[in-house]
């Protein structure tokens, strides 16, 4: 066992897999940005609400306080516990190591089957598909288990066996971090038409297709049971959440990681002979991340997978000299990131999604009055304690309720006096310069409170 796993880590491909893994860390674990999200607030503060009374079936941060389903408890908890742990900066290696585990898996996925350039180039242009979902969110924490699930079912159809069944482990886990995980058992399925289509892999076909039940029935292991399953499905087909941008339709207009991992999967499909079935997968992928712009990061890591075997028959890796310094040189580069990380400590302050000023000029009596907030401010606001408005988990709010929403805060006066009145809101809080601020300074019986670059605050006269 011991002489095995040295010569797995001696392994082009473990070296390959190494510094990928680094990378990935880098990318993540020094990268401000992933900070500069809303929602990272409320995942956080649903967290340490859950360390204290146990995974919520009613909203306990919004004024509606009606029925919530904590899709994401298990990563809202990690985070909570890292934070707790380490501060932000625990944040921040918690998510750089989420994404060096994803990169490293992809990069030894990749390196085992083809030379180090064209894996190399793959690599990146996965990594650049993910780099606009960089962000302090259960998602990041989900793609190490995307990752190794494609790669161990891929591995499985290359050689025409069915996967193991250690692998439906992964699902309970999966589906208790981020609703990504029906992504699962749907690839499993596609994958048993596959093995089906195939004559050297039909006698495996059955065993495909109880793997892929088994998987699906794993995803019941959550608090919420079949709900939990169906929660990402009409989550998707919610009209509401046409207006939020990541559920938006990706912009090819100008050059970005999407356009180039276009262009340079054409050119793939040109120089490589992919079979029809598992070029309609990949085609799917690119349709799902052009519909929604959240859907890059999985184009970005499962799509090289799936096209790797063939890949690798057109650019095949040459056999080469073990060694097992590329991954000793990567652990000592691993461990001087992670002492320069934690001696170098993570501090937050006011930006575009922290109105932290304005809310500390808002009186703690007032505080626990009905709000109206922007949207990004939600996630704020609940890790500050105040029942909000809106907030990032659309799924709560219902289609009505964001329509009228995104009327007011597009500068509607009619949208913004009814639902003053209607929800006896006593303060406001929205982006200085926004539609919604002017309208309130013209309206009567509101003053502007406090105002800086970032956040005004309107009070009732």
């Amino acid at each position: 066992m011991r002489e095995r796993l040295h010569q797995y880590l001696s392994s082009p491909a473990a070296g390959f897999a190494a510094f990928a893994g680094l990378a990935g860390f880098a990318l993540a674990a020094y990268a401000p940005q992933i900070f500069r999200d809303g929602d990272s607030w409320w995942h956080l503060a649903a967290g340490q609400w859950m360390l204290a009374h146990g995974v919520p079936h009613s909203d306990p941060f919004s004024m509606g306080g009606g029925r919530w389903q904590a899709q994401e408890w298990l990563a809202e908890i990690v985070m909570a516990i890292s934070y707790r742990a380490a501060g932000w900066t625990g944040l921040h290696l918690l998510f750089g190591l989420a994404m060096g585990t994803t990169a490293a898996i992809l990069g030894f996925a990749l390196r085992r089957l083809m030379e180090a350039v064209p894996a190399l180039l793959t690599l990146i242009i996965g990594l650049g598909l993910v780099t606009g979902s960089l962000l302090a969110r259960p998602h990041m924490l989900a793609l190490p288990l995307l990752a190794l699930w494609t790669a161990m079912l891929v591995r499985a159809r290359t050689k025409n066996t069915a996967p193991n069944w250690w692998l439906v482990l992964v699902m309970p886990l999966w589906a208790n971090l981020h609703g990504s995980f029906l992504f699962g058992p749907a690839l499993a399925g596609a994958l048993t038409i596959e093995a089906a289509l195939s004559p050297a892999s039909r006698p495996a076909t059955p065993r495909w297709a109880l793997f892929t039940l088994a998987s699906l029935a794993a995803c019941l292991l959550t608090p919420e049971m079949l709900e939990g399953i169906l929660f990402p499905i009409r989550l998707l087909f919610m009209p509401g959440i046409a207006g939020v941008g990541e559920w938006q339709p990706s912009n090819v207009t100008h050059l970005n990681p999407l356009v180039l991992a276009l262009a340079a999967s054409l050119y793939v499909f040109v120089r490589v002979r992919v079979p029809v079935f598992r070029g309609l997968l990949f085609l799917g992928l690119v349709y799902l991340a052009l519909a929604h712009a959240r859907h890059q990061m999985i184009l970005g890591v499962a799509g090289p997978l799936l096209l790797s075997p063939y890949m690798g028959a057109t650019w095949p890796a040459r056999p080469l000299r073990p060694s097992p310094w590329p991954a000793r040189a990567a652990a000592f580069l691993f461990a001087v990131m992670l002492l320069a990380r934690l001696a170098s400590p993570t501090m937050r302050g006011e930006d575009r999604v922290t109105p932290a000023a304005a809310l500390a000029h808002v009186p703690p009596e007032m505080r626990a009055l009905p709000v109206l907030n922007a949207y990004d401010y939600g996630g704020y606001l609940i890790f500050e304690g105040v029942r909000v408005f809106i907030d990032g988990r659309t799924d709560i709010y219902g289609t009505d309720y964001l329509k009228n929403y995104d009327a007011l805060a597009g500068g509607d006066t009619n949208a913004l006096s009814q639902t003053l009145a209607r929800h006896n809101i006593a303060w406001t809080i929205f982006p200085d310069g926004s539609p919604t601020v002017a309208a309130l300074d013209k309206m009567p019986g509101w003053h502007r409170a406090y105002g800086d670059a970032n956040a005004v605050v309107h009070l009732r006269d």
